[in-house]
């Protein structure tokens, strides 16, 4: 079910069916209790960066988001402010896709909980559930946290906090449904074992199968009787059906499953991946599948739970003072420039860390410097020497023209390997390295002495195409990440949307033809005064609490412990702690403004993380990829120059020399080191 569907269409009178494989992906329901910060944006974006990918690469997608509206904590703000449930989240649902809007989410549904499509759905499932015994009624008695719309058991809650959020909950009895879970225990560790790409990060599906699967998971509790902002049980209105029954169900009532039309439930189902947080893989993981088995439905193919994007060190908290609002930085450095820096900054699956410093650095390195650099000075040749129009290439014109060709070629290779993992910052990475890689190959060929002399136009010709054709295939690599820059990069290389800028295109080094009349514009990423923006950035996020006050005060005694932390020093009688493991560098990037620091994307088998290293002055970025490593990996992570460090590597020196403490290509990933 689901998977491949079939265009029919007419050529010459003769019917011809052309296969095309469908992908279907799908953000969290966001919860429209308040504005949304740059934690849903950072979900929705990567979502948006698959659906473009696939996109690009022939699938039929559908790419779903939407809202979760139901529930006792909606009900009560709307409340407090004299609105209906329904006017309130009504405001925020509105906010919410003016938002996708400024983030160009090319969203192909947006679901509400509150929608009577869903609803219908929902109600069917609970009574197909209830007659058939997976449900049943009760009475319920224990932890309830408003804020987590989550229940929780003696075992779980210490001191009366709940373990999610740490806010105070209170014990409620009341009446309730529940969801016999216990019942597809086994058959879910099952699948587990039968399907071991379901669950990403590796450790998530680890902390469900210990922390909750094998201590025995309890009888679920999906309906409530204390409040009736919610969708009615059926033949019983006493109850609504409670959070995650309601919730999770969008995945398949967006799609029309079980009422009418079910085309796209046929077409789209199972899902190939449902993005979410990480503090919502239980329910993802352990809830969902179970519901589905009950139904006798297929699973999603993949649960993928990203990391958070910390503030300070701190998950994002209204109360603490620092939420980001990503508008106003949309409005102040651009669309692509935020998308960019989230999907560039953080190793997809771990936590990242936003700092004004690190989003300033980000765009004046990678953006101004090095793509709009390469972009302006290549066009600003070819049009002082070659009246702005595309040369033809020479074969063999000079010494350094195969290995960059080959770069561009094999660049795309990683590209597509990373993207089919939603490993976007390796992606970028080597997006990167390609365009740096461009800029070093003006300085090895040096046009301006080619120019000097007319007996090597031919070869000067030859060299501005190779930079030319490598910002060709930049511009159409990038299109997942920056949904303007593209169509500006076209437009001063003279190309339009179509054969020349597919994906497909990219399989051979040479797309762009000869005689195209370029047009040299303003440089399309202009350089920042760091001091300036960084300062604006501050006044921008900055919430106006005495927890954001007191951060900022601290800020700058943080920033002189930096250095000391990032020494990693243990004592000896700690050494036998250290966790020593094999580890793989997968990407390599410097960090901007530090000279001795290196960025380091770290494959550890059932996770990658991210390291930053003192190692800049004897190690070439590109020359430690696919390195094997000797990584400290239960170190407290640390912040160095604004990016987090999550471990430490080993290595060697002597005098002025250091060498890093490797190990044979044939230990797997992730492998202790004793």
């Amino acid at each position: 079910m689901g998977g491949i569907f079939y265009i029919v269409f007419e050529r010459s009178g003769e019917k011809v069916s052309e296969q095309k494989q469908t992908f279907y992906l799908t953000t969290p329901i966001y919860y429209p209790s308040a504005k949304l910060h740059i934690g849903h944006a950072y979900t929705t974006v990567a979502g948006d960066v698959i659906a473009r990918y696939k996109r690009l690469r022939g699938f039929d997608v559908m790419y779903l988001t939407g809202t979760d509206e139901h529930g006792q904590k909606i009900q009560k703000k709307a409340q407090a402010e004299g609105k209906t449930p329904k006017a309130f989240v009504d405001e925020i649902v509105a906010g919410i896709k003016e938002l996708w809007k400024k983030l160009d989410i090319s969203y192909d549904d947006f679901i509400r909980t509150t929608d009577e499509r869903h609803k219908r759905v929902v109600q069917k499932i609970f009574k197909q559930l209830l007659e058939q015994g997976d449900i049943y009624l009760g009475e319920y008695e224990g932890w309830y946290c408003v804020d987590d719309e989550a229940f929780f058991t003696d075992r779980q809650v210490q001191d009366g906090l709940c373990p999610d959020c740490g806010r105070p909950i209170s014990k409620i009895k009341e009446k309730s449904y529940f969801f016999r879970m216990n019942k597809y225990a086994d058959r879910l560790l099952r699948f587990y074992e039968e399907n071991p790409g379901f669950i990403e990060p590796e450790s998530r599906k680890n902390e469900m199968i210990q922390n909750f699967i094998k201590p025995g998971l309890e009888d679920l509790s999906i309906s409530r009787t204390t409040f009736d902002w919610g969708i009615k049980v059926p033949d019983d209105p006493e109850h609504v059906v409670y959070v995650w029954l309601d919730a999770l169900t969008n995945y398949i009532s967006a799609l029309g499953y079980g009422v009418g039309d079910d085309a796209k439930y046929k077409k789209y189902w199972p899902a190939d991946v449902h993005l979410v947080g990480k503090e919502i893989v239980r329910f993802h993981t352990i809830y969902w599948p179970i519901f589905l088995m009950a139904l006798g439905l297929p699973l999603p193919k993949k649960v993928f739970a990203h990391g958070w994007i910390l503030v300070q060190g701190e998950k994002m908290s209204k109360s603490k003072g620092n939420v980001i609002d990503p508008v106003p930085l949309i409005e102040r450095f651009g669309l692509d420039a935020m998308r960019y820096f989230l999907m560039r900054e953080v190793p997809f699956g771990s936590d990242g860390v936003f700092t004004p410093e690190a989003f300033v650095e980000r765009l004046n390195a990678d953006l101004a410097n090095d793509l709009g650099n390469l972009l302006h000075r290549t066009l600003t040749m070819v049009e002082k020497y070659h009246q702005g129009v595309v040369p033809e290439m020479v074969e063999g014109a000079t010494e350094y023209d195969e290995a960059f060709r080959e770069l561009a070629l094999n660049t795309v290779k990683r590209v597509e390997a990373e993207m089919d993992k939603f490993q976007f910052s390796v992606a970028a990475t080597a997006i990167w390295e390609l365009v740096r890689a461009g800029n070093r190959y003006i300085e090895q060929t040096q046009p301006w002495n080619l120019a000097k002399d007319p007996g090597k136009h031919h070869l000067l010709g030859s060299v501005l195409y190779h930079l030319l054709e490598v910002l060709r295939m930049v511009s159409i690599m990038i299109q997942p990440f920056m949904t303007q820059t593209p169509s500006k990069m076209w437009a001063q290389l003279g190309l339009e949307e179509g054969p020349q800028t597919s994906w497909e295109s990219l399989a051979a080094f040479g797309g762009l033809r000869p005689g195209t009349q370029t047009k040299k514009g303003n440089p399309i990423f202009p350089r920042l005064d760091a001091k300036e923006e960084i300062e604006a950035i501050y006044r921008m996020t900055t919430s106006a609490t005495p927890a954001a006050e007191d951060r900022n005060t601290k800020q700058k005694e943080a920033k002189r412990e930096e250095q000391k932390e990032m020494e990693g020093i243990i004592g000896i009688e700690d050494f036998g702690k250290v966790d020593l493991r094999v580890a793989e560098v997968v990407a390599a990037d410097r960090v901007p403004k530090a000279d001795r620091l290196l960025k380091l994307q770290l494959d550890l088998g059932e996770e990658k993380r991210q390291v930053v290293s003192g190692i800049a002055e004897h190690y070439r970025p590109e020359e430690l990829v696919g390195q094997k490593v000797i990584c400290v990996t239960n170190l407290k992570p640390v912040k160095l120059r604004g990016e987090l460090s999550q471990g430490m590597i080993l290595a060697a020196s002597q005098g002025d020399r250091l060498v890093l403490a490797t190990v044979s290509g044939d230990i797997s990933n992730g492998s202790k080191v004793k």
